[in-house]
């Protein structure tokens, strides 16, 4: 019988609301959820090919184990037999850290991703853990742990009540937005712009949101901190500074205008290719619009001085008086936060409590370089024990990381390797084990991470629109099976692992007098949640233990699984709202304008005015219809303008010899690749760029649509040598390449 079923999208990161028409176990027709509380019907082609992601008739349906060399079809218990004799085998012979975890992008956009993996890694207790965040946002973190005392306090822009808006490498109308989780993104630029507002874009390319903006500024890739600073010193200068009710919160501001004096207008210009005048023009303006707010991703991060750049923007969010304000950036608050602890000094933001085995890098929030996943497996001549056996949580690093083929080569001579993939792709392949888990539509959907980057505070909740087919398994139960495997407890009940969660977290809340459950007994606590096994059952707890809770009958209007069930669009709760000095916990209670870290890394950017890389450089791009490395195996999303090619200005084409359609051989420090040339005069001269996530050419994977038109990896040209220093994120932008055409073959 055809009917409907409400979806939250999981394939970027605007979490938009979708009304799926579905029929004889298929999902049909896709269309936005016009009463969506928070994406209120707006829809991308990501979405509207929902159905076709999740029918991929190459999605793996059972477990793979490798018998003989060759991966083979097996039962979910013998799957998980493997998993236990391999992974506790190298816990066992080599020690914890012998194990490598790496979570990939898709662990933010399911249930199973938020609540799973946390467990697996303090169970196992290694210190091997890697994940994509060391490959586009980690500065970020480093810079809000630094700053606010909290890696997850990130702000974000005011989209809705912005009258002035600064983008830096940032490019939403294709990404949809990124550490900003906005439905419609496109739609709340041109509302801007219609109310009046200003948006000024900083990027090398003149990109769909570029060619939007009151003003593109054409930067010099790499250079986004320089110019950052340049507008700080402007503030400074022209004594526009204004932390406004900021004040009492904030120390470090004389301190901070004498650590950037060298950073002016005149001195940056030519390293960024921006003229003086421009950059104090963009300093007044910020300054006198009403409200304003500046906004940095991943072109600005994954650069030499990511973590710089992405603390220069919330100085200046600072100095303007717009931090924390309506109009400004603020910090969102998530129904399943923790509810807002009083004000006060807290244990700060930690770098460096460890380092990596071989290159010696410093963890940041817990996790090493993804880039150095490599050399921590292949390099046994320093002391510890290299890494033996990983476990891959929705993660390819193999495209997504530099020098794809030095990790290929490694993943390929592991003790053991465990992978949770719904394809066997460039990364899954050299699993002795993989985990599929079930499409989308059979999986329940609660955006944990997401919600806490909204630019307006809401909570949505999805149940599975379809039911597990056979012999599939839950997402859900599969990581909780991992989890038991790996720590020593296989063959207990995966409900015990959400159990005990429960009961560790309700022992905690009676415990703490500050939270409305205080003397309560936990066990009766326990019994009055509700929810269909043990992942909902955590949302309950989560929910209502939050912010907005019931608190178990504390508050009768608070929220509950029981009240959002019964709210299948969502709810709305408010624009976003000033939250300082609440979250807080920095070692002074205060937002800390000039940490250390910083302030040590400041003359490697004073060396930057000196440095300019000869010839060309190479940046990246998003598509609308694609994200890194998932969708290529999707028809409806490949093809027509997202396509793997070069694009590279006119006169540069000119002076190569190069014309549109020619392959080209791009080389850069970790390798060369071929792709054709697209020449366009929307990226600035001496600059080139290749999209991200393309490369599915090797052989043994099996994404038959993905691998008619594979691409070329762009993160092979990298070494995987340059990195941030203090978030150690790789640098993917702004990286030196050479060209040369590639001679017609002979006929």
């Amino acid at each position: 019988m055809p009917r409907t079923a409400l979806r939250i999208c999981p394939l970027c990161e605007a979490t938009c609301g979708l009304v799926l028409a579905v029929d004889d176990g298929r999902v049909g027709g896709v269309r936005g959820d016009r009463d969506d509380v928070f994406s209120r019907g707006f829809i991308c082609p990501k979405g509207a090919s929902f159905g076709a992601a999740d029918a991929d008739p190459d999605r793996l349906r059972t477990p793979l184990v490798r018998k003989d060399g060759e991966l083979r079809e097996a039962t979910w218990d013998e799957a998980f037999d493997a998993v236990a004799a391999g992974v506790r085998g190298v816990v066992e012979r080599y020690g914890p850290d012998a194990v490598g975890i790496v979570l990939g992008n898709p662990n933010v956009h399911t249930m199973a991703g938020a609540l799973y993996p946390p467990l697996l890694l303090a169970g196992l207790r290694t210190r091997s853990f890697f994940t994509a965040s060391t490959l586009d946002q980690m500065p970020k973190h480093v810079s809000s742990g630094l700053l606010y005392g909290d890696a997850l306090a990130i702000p974000v822009p005011d989209l809705d009540r912005t009258d002035h808006l600064l983008l830096l490498g940032a490019n939403p109308l294709e990404s949809n937005g990124s550490l900003c989780t906005a439905p419609d993104f496109p739609g709340k630029l041109k509302a801007l712009k219609a109310r009046g507002g200003t948006l000024t874009v900083v990027d090398p390319r003149r990109t769909r949101t570029a060619k939007l903006a009151d003003r593109h500024v054409a930067v010099r890739p790499g250079t986004d901190a320089l110019l950052l600073a340049a507008l700080v010193c402007v503030l400074f200068d022209e004594h526009l500074v204004d932390v406004g009710e900021l004040a009492p919160h904030v120390q470090g501001v004389g301190e901070l205008g004498a650590a950037l004096r060298d950073f002016s207008p005149e001195a940056v210009g030519d390293a960024c290719d921006v003229p003086a005048g421009v950059i104090r023009e963009l300093a007044r303006e910020l300054a006198a619009a009403p409200t304003s707010a500046v906004y940095g991703r991943i072109g600005s991060c994954t650069v030499p001085h990511g973590t710089l750049a992405s603390w220069l923007v919330d100085v200046l969010n600072i100095l303007t008086g717009n931090l924390d304000r309506a109009g400004g950036a603020l910090f969102p608050l998530s129904a399943t936060d923790k509810a807002p602890r009083a004000a006060g000094p807290g244990r700060g933001f930690a770098l460096g409590r460890w380092r990596s085995r071989v290159g010696q890098h410093p963890e940041a929030k817990g996790e090493l370089p993804l880039a150095a996943l490599a050399e921590e497996i292949d390099t046994s001549t320093v002391e510890g024990e290299p890494i033996r056996a990983v476990i891959a949580v929705a993660a390819n690093p193999v495209l997504s990381a530099p020098d794809g083929d030095r990790l290929d080569k490694a993943l390929d001579a592991l003790d053991f390797m465990v992978s949770v993939d719904p394809y066997l792709n460039e990364t899954s392949r050299h699993a002795h084990v993989v985990l599929p888990p079930p499409p989308p539509t059979q999986a329940p959907h609660f955006d944990f991470a997401l919600n806490a980057l909204a630019v307006r505070n809401q909570v949505r909740y999805t149940p599975a629109p379809l039911p597990l087919e056979p012999g599939r398994m839950a997402e859900t139960e599969i990581l909780a099976r991992l989890v038991l495997a790996a720590t020593g407890m296989h063959g207990a009940e995966p409900a015990a692992v959400d159990a005990l969660v429960v009961e560790q977290t309700l022992g905690k809340a009676v415990a703490d007098p500050r939270s409305p459950v205080h003397g309560r007994d936990p066990g009766e606590l326990a019994n009055q949640l509700n929810g269909d096994g043990g992942p909902e059952r955590r949302l309950d707890l989560m929910l209502r233990l939050g912010p907005y809770g019931d608190g178990f009958g504390a508050r009768a209007d608070g929220l509950s699984l029981a009240k959002l069930l019964a709210h299948p669009h969502g709810i709305d709760l408010g624009p976003l709202e000033a939250r300082l000095p609440g979250l807080l916990k920095t070692r002074s209670g205060k937002v800390e304008l000039l940490p250390e870290p910083i302030a040590d890394d400041l003359p490697r950017l004073r060396r930057a005015l000196r440095e300019r890389a000869e010839g060309l450089v190479l940046v990246g791009r998003r598509h609308l219809r694609s994200n890194n490395s998932w969708l290529h195996n999707v028809p409806a999303l490949t093809g027509g303008s997202n396509r793997c090619t070069l694009h590279i200005h006119p006169e540069d084409a000119a002076r190569l010899g190069l014309v549109d359609g020619d392959p080209v051989r791009v080389k850069g420090a970790g390798g060369a690749v071929t792709a054709p040339v697209e020449i366009t005069d929307g990226i600035r001269r001496g600059v080139v760029s290749l999209p991200h996530g393309w490369g599915h050419d090797r052989p043994g994977t099996r994404m038959a649509h993905a691998a008619q038109d594979p691409g070329v990896n762009v993160n092979q040209l990298l070494d995987g040598s340059l990195l941030d220093p203090l978030s150690g994120t790789a640098v993917l932008n702004g990286v030196p390449v050479e060209l040369a055409p590639v001679p017609a073959a002979r006929s």
